[in-house]
């Protein structure tokens, strides 16, 4: 199926249904009209044969004629657009319109009072209406048949058909405008549904919700179902994998003891330089299997997680500052209460401990806290007021295990930034007047 906007192709549809359908309509319209036109016209010829058949006698030599004509005056104008005929067997009886134009009646068999209707030629090259009857006249006019006939210019009937279709054209035109804006309104109302699944769907990978849910249009459960489905399956494949990655990382625990048996031993063979190193190798290996533990048992636990992050800064400030530290330093905190992240709390305690330990640790005087919301995620500021860190050195300092100085340690900051990206979030260090600012971003919680 070829790709595009459905909206589009919906509307294509629907303007060209509604194109064919008012144009039949125009058509079949103007054919009914004309219907009902000569119709009536028929009518008005039937009273006008009345008329004329009641002004028939027999004059005194015998012949039949006309005694009242109509009063119709285009009877007596020639060609005036209203004619009559009258046919014996020996006379035939004419209007004054007709002149010296006879109508052309057919050779048809006419029962009594049967009446016919033709188009026949007329004069000056028109087309006539015309109607006819065989009639039985009254024995005082003599008994016998005589046909009558009665015409009138069909122009004026396609002249009257030619106006109601040019009176209905706007009108037509009006209503197919009318009934191709219903039906983009009834495309974006049809469709609005689709555009709740697609908000749904944005909403779960937001983290914002679960499931889309069924409380859809019965023409869509369908379909949001599938979704949930999915999402079902999705959750239960991960959850898979992270037990696979669980046991990936505690089989290889066994391992790496060993390992660091046999690095012992080494050690004790006199060979102390290949011990420390086969230790450091152990050790790496160990960092990681750690961190792998750590991602999983983070995101095993992440949808559901929901910490008070004021509460947390201010119960990790109250171990750091019963803490042994050179001097006592002031705490300016400012977090406001109503912010929930999706962590964990022992997570939380984590990364907060590890940046606030190092910022009391290098801080002169002073350490600010800072929370601020932005978008769906909470930025929290901490800043000392110490000898800080050049510019040059923030990347390296940033990178696992890599040292400031000879008496500190990037670790602790780098484990707080591996917990933080597992969540979502980021780490960030920067240099500030004075001191160093650290930026930790976190996700909030949806719920």
């Amino acid at each position: 199926m070829k790709t595009g906007s459905l909206r589009l192709r919906l509307f294509a549809a629907s303007a060209l249904s509604v194109s064919v359908a008012l144009m039949l309509a125009f058509w079949g319209l103007g054919l009914l009209f004309a219907s009902h036109v000569e119709r009536r016209a028929i009518d008005s010829l039937a009273v006008q044969f009345d008329q004329i058949l009641a002004g028939v006698e027999r004059g005194e030599t015998g012949d039949l004629q006309i005694g009242s004509a109509p009063a119709d005056a285009r009877f007596i104008t020639p060609f005036g657009g209203l004619y009559w005929q009258i046919e014996t067997d020996t006379q035939q009886l004419r209007s004054r319109s007709l002149w010296d134009f006879a109508l052309d009646l057919p050779a048809d068999h006419l029962a009594d009072g049967a009446v016919h209707v033709h188009d026949l030629p007329g004069p000056g090259d028109s087309t006539l209406l015309v109607m006819e009857r065989k009639v039985q006249l009254a024995a005082r006019l003599g008994g016998s048949a005589i046909r009558v006939a009665v015409a009138m210019d069909a122009s004026e009937l396609e002249e009257s058909t030619e106006d109601f279709r040019e009176d209905l054209l706007p009108f037509t035109l009006v209503l197919a405008l009318f009934l191709v804006l219903a039906g983009v309104a009834q495309i974006f109302v049809g469709l609005r549904p689709l555009n709740s699944v697609g908000q749904r769907v944005a909403s779960i990978r937001a983290g914002d919700s679960l499931r889309v849910g069924d409380d859809f249009p019965t023409e869509i459960r369908p379909l949001a179902r599938e979704v949930d489905a999915l999402l079902d399956q999705r959750e239960k494949d991960i959850e898979q994998a992270r037990h696979r990655a669980g046991d990936l990382a505690h089989g290889l625990k066994t391992p790496l003891q060993a390992l660091l048996a046999e690095a012992r031993q080494v050690r004790e063979a006199g060979l102390p330089d290949t011990a420390d190193s086969i230790e450091k190798t152990a050790d790496t290996m160990r960092r990681h299997v750690e961190r792998e533990l750590n991602r999983v048992r983070i995101a095993a636990r992440a949808a559901a997680a929901r910490t008070d992050l004021a509460a947390a800064v201010g119960r990790v400030v109250t171990v750091v500052q019963k803490a042994s530290t050179p001097h006592k330093l002031t705490w300016e905190i400012d977090t406001p209460d109503d912010i929930m992240v999706a962590v964990d709390m022992a997570d939380l305690f984590e990364i907060l401990g590890a940046i606030l330990e190092n910022a009391a640790r290098h801080a002169r005087q002073s350490v600010r806290v800072g929370a601020r919301k932005q978008g769906k995620a909470v930025t929290v500021t901490i800043q000392d007021d110490g000898a800080g860190i050049a510019q040059d050195k923030i990347a390296t300092l940033q990178r696992r295990g890599a040292r400031a100085d000879e008496s500190g340690t990037g670790l602790g900051l780098a484990i707080a930034r591996d917990l933080a990206e597992s969540l979502g979030g980021s780490v960030d260090l920067a240099p500030a007047d004075p001191g160093l600012v650290v930026r930790i971003t976190l996700p909030l919680s949806a719920i």
